[in-house]
């Protein structure tokens, strides 16, 4: 990609690309002046789905904007911690968000927020999806979706998700309502605190993504049951779907996606987008995203800033309908 002169120059040193330096750069000064470090806020546990993709482009993204990339988890209550603090940081580009979908559902579970998801965040880009799965501890006596349910009738069962309005937590609603059941939500602060507990034995399933359910299942401390998902995904496609099993309408998704403060310059936000496309454009990027049972997207702000508008309106009539409380 190249920029044009004018757009470049009105760049800050620390967003542009690191091949348009030098050429920016006075002679001998292209590194003496160093590039200002960015900070990426995950709200999530270390391991789970948004702090594994983040770490997957960053490397690589910090090469193009010529800068380092810092990682930090910030845990707690549903993403809201994290996301109070980029909230409350400096509009320059230096600070960013990575979010799930519990950003659009935040609004309508949580209370007295001091700060409003509607207008405390510039949205970048949806980074990434990641479809939710279905998976129960090894010696649970069900061996598939009406087993499950056959079961969940009988006796309470405690499934885990990576924390109270995530894309885990609506699916379990979604399928207790489809199957009339009523199992005990046990949220986390990330998806691999709850495969931890899944595999020592203390939750009978967890409703989380492909990532942090994998290497429980591998190692054969648990198995999968369904996905949600329109179709199996490719990492796994011995999974079947929920509809496959005669439940349809459970097709919710996890997502990764990019934010920066309220107020933040066009120059640096369409910097930051461009060197995010550019990573997930690269053949090693897909490839590490698709070990994480992850689809990439890098959609455009604009795009991006309606899809959390729209998400923000049906996840609201969501926990409606299926009277969803924060335990």
């Amino acid at each position: 990609m190249t920029l044009p002169r004018r757009t470049a120059l009105a760049l800050p040193a620390f967003a542009l690309p690191a091949f348009a330096l030098p050429a920016l750069a006075l002679p001998g000064l292209a590194r003496a002046q160093q590039a200002r470090p960015i900070r990426i806020v995950v709200p999530f546990a270390a391991g789970g789905a948004a702090d594994s993709a983040t770490r997957s482009i960053t490397p690589r993204m910090g090469e193009r904007l010529g800068t380092s990339i810092v990682v930090e988890n910030r845990t707690g209550a549903g993403g809201s911690v994290g996301g109070g603090e980029v909230a409350r940081s400096a509009p320059d580009g230096t600070t960013l968000l990575m979010d799930a979908s519990s950003h659009i559902v935040n609004p309508s579970l949580l209370r007295g927020l001091p700060f409003d998801y509607a207008t405390a965040f510039t949205p970048i880009s949806l980074v990434c999806t990641f479809p939710q799965v279905l998976a129960v501890k090894a010696d649970l006596p069900a061996r598939n979706l009406a087993e499950f349910i056959a079961l969940a009738r009988r006796q309470p069962l405690n499934i885990g998700t990576q924390g109270n309005a995530t894309a885990g937590h609506l699916g379990l609603a979604q399928l207790n309502r489809a199957a009339g059941i009523e199992t005990t939500h046990v949220p986390y602060r990330g998806g691999a605190d709850a495969a931890r507990d899944l595999a020592a034995g203390t939750l009978d399933g967890c409703f989380i993504t492909m990532l942090s359910a994998g290497p429980i299942v591998d190692s054969g401390r648990a198995r999968f049951i369904a996905v949600s998902a329109a179709q199996r995904v490719p990492l796994r496609p011995d999974v079947p779907t929920f509809a496959e099993l005669g439940t349809p309408g459970i097709e919710l998704s996890e997502w990764v996606a990019m934010f920066a403060p309220a107020g933040t310059p066009a120059a640096p936000i369409a910097a930051l987008h461009a060197a995010l496309v550019a990573t997930l454009a690269e053949a090693p990027v897909q490839a590490r995203l698709a070990q994480l049972a992850a689809v990439p997207v890098g959609n455009s702000p604009e795009e991006f800033a309606r899809f959390v508008t729209q998400g923000r309106a049906s996840m609201a009539e969501l926990v409606r309908v299926a009277n969803i409380r924060i335990e």
